[in-house]
């Protein structure tokens, strides 16, 4: 197969090659280079490039797999989308992992955490997540462990383990080699996470509060947040009020000190600002309801359902306001993050409501750019950036050898990041999805979607609020 005339666009690199031929044997990039310098073979798949613009499949760093693999695998692709990183632990998403790297099952390729490891008693007790609870050391070093055994790539960690719980996971997983990652621990600071060795940080939710100038008095009334299990909106009304005085209380100093110990860790950050644009700007969902259509009537009525009686409903005119000003706080946040050299993965929270396999990912770049990234480095996010960190040096780039996962687009996205929407054919793994069979995609999953006859979700994300009064 072979893709004559086009711009590639190698984000690794910042290269930008004009008029070039990329063509592709099996699952790999065999040649890139002039027409004078790549023979087509005969017979060989041609796509016409000239206009177009060539970059890697892109990469969504925070996805939660409803179950539904008629939706969301061709979603995924149908939208460029051949990498993620699912943060749902459970066996049906390891299978899917092992059967799309086996080549009998079509999807986008994965990494899946375990099950979420919580302290005891956990917030997510009776919501269907995928959950353990660890209440001492030994019992956190054996969980690792056991969701190794399970078939977990990496450990994800949740907000209410204890220091010493913790600290047991971060040793246990640094003795075996194993990445961990996840949320920020009400009882961790940030900084001390990083060095601990905790990899990544989803969301902006209390992981900023180590740049507050009132980050004494937030961690005094965070210590104070009683709980019990299963109380998982309970404890996102007490920290709202810790966001504000957080985002309002934003200390460029202290920031410089954190971001500089997460740049110096190796330490990414996943702000995930489409979920947080659902949740902070719940009316922006309107803007989506075209995509509706490709999720089965049980989804799209939950969603609805969410939007109205949890998002909606009981918000008052300043806790709206409020939310409006986090939105806006937390794209500052994640840009001076950003300026400070800490390196940042794009990864939407597919599986809350509102937030779409696919698509989603095309709108978190554009949160990105609006957070303060140029283009470029939007697309790192969604490129080789990632690659780096799931060590998968032969995806998001566009060289010689390279799996052949690609995007071919019809505009330039370094001079509009919204022309990663614009797409005209995907490569998976060397297997041409042309602009006929990607339209024949999307009306197959709209299809199924209509006739009602998918397996039981999932359980989804454990990372945004299902009832919440603020």
């Amino acid at each position: 197969m072979a893709i004559t005339g086009a711009t590639v666009i190698d984000p690794g690199t910042g290269a930008r090659r004009r008029d070039v031929t990329v063509l592709v044997r099996g699952d790999r990039i065999a040649a890139i280079g002039s027409a004078r310098d790549v023979r087509v073979p005969a017979g060989a798949q041609v796509v016409d490039g000239r206009g177009k613009f060539v970059v890697p499949g892109l990469i969504d760093s925070h996805v939660h797999g409803s179950g539904q693999e008629q939706i969301d695998l061709p979603l995924f692709l149908a939208n460029g989308v051949t990498t993620v990183r699912d943060m749902n632990g459970q066996p049906l998403l390891y299978q899917w992992r092992d059967r799309v790297e086996a080549g009998t099952l079509s999807g986008p390729r994965s990494v899946v955490a375990s099950a979420i490891v919580d302290g005891d008693p956990s917030l997510l007790a009776g919501l269907g997540a995928p959950y353990v609870e660890v209440g001492d050391p030994a019992a956190a070093r054996a969980e690792v462990h056991r969701q190794l055994a399970a078939g977990a790539d990496f450990i994800k960690v949740y907000v209410r383990l204890t220091p010493q719980a913790y600290h047991a996971i971060a040793d246990e997983c640094r003795r075996l080699g194993v990445t961990f990652v996840g949320h920020t621990p009400d009882a961790i600071p940030l900084a001390e996470a990083s060095a601990a060795g905790q990899r990544s940080f989803e969301h902006v939710y209390t992981g900023w509060f180590d740049t507050a100038g009132a980050e004494p008095e937030i961690r005094r009334r965070l210590a104070e947040i009683r709980v019990g299990g299963g109380e998982y909106n309970s404890w996102f009304n007490q920290t709202h009020p810790l966001e504000v005085l957080a985002a309002r209380t934003f200390d460029p100093a202290r920031a410089r000190a954190v971001f500089g110990r997460l740049a110096a860790d190796r330490a990414h950050q996943v702000p995930t600002l489409t979920q947080h644009r659902v949740f902070d700007l719940p009316e922006s969902v309107a803007q989506h309801q075209d995509r509706l259509r490709y999720l089965p009537a049980a989804t799209r009525d939950g969603w609805q359902a969410q939007l109205e009686q949890v998002y909606l409903a009981g918000r008052t005119e300043q806790a709206a306001a409020e939310h409006r000003e986090l939105f806006a706080a937390r794209k500052r946040w994640i840009g001076a993050a950003h300026r400070a050299g800490v390196s940042v993965l794009a990864g939407t929270d597919t599986g809350t409501a509102f937030v779409f396999p696919g698509f989603s990912l095309h709108d978190e770049l554009a949160n990105l750019v609006e957070a303060g990234f140029s283009p470029l480095r939007a697309l790192q996010a969604a490129t080789s950036v990632p690659a780096q960190f799931l060590n998968l040096p032969d995806v998001g780039t566009v060289r010689r050898h390279a799996i052949a996962d690609l995007a071919v687009l019809d505009a330039d996205p370094l001079a509009d990041i919204r022309n990663t929407r614009r797409l005209h054919a995907v490569v998976v793994r060397g297997r041409l999805i042309d602009a006929d069979r990607r339209d024949h995609l999307l009306r197959d999953v709209e299809a199924v979607a209509a006739a009602g006859t998918l397996p039981a979700r999932l359980a989804g994300c454990a990372c945004a609020p299902v009832s919440v009064a603020g």
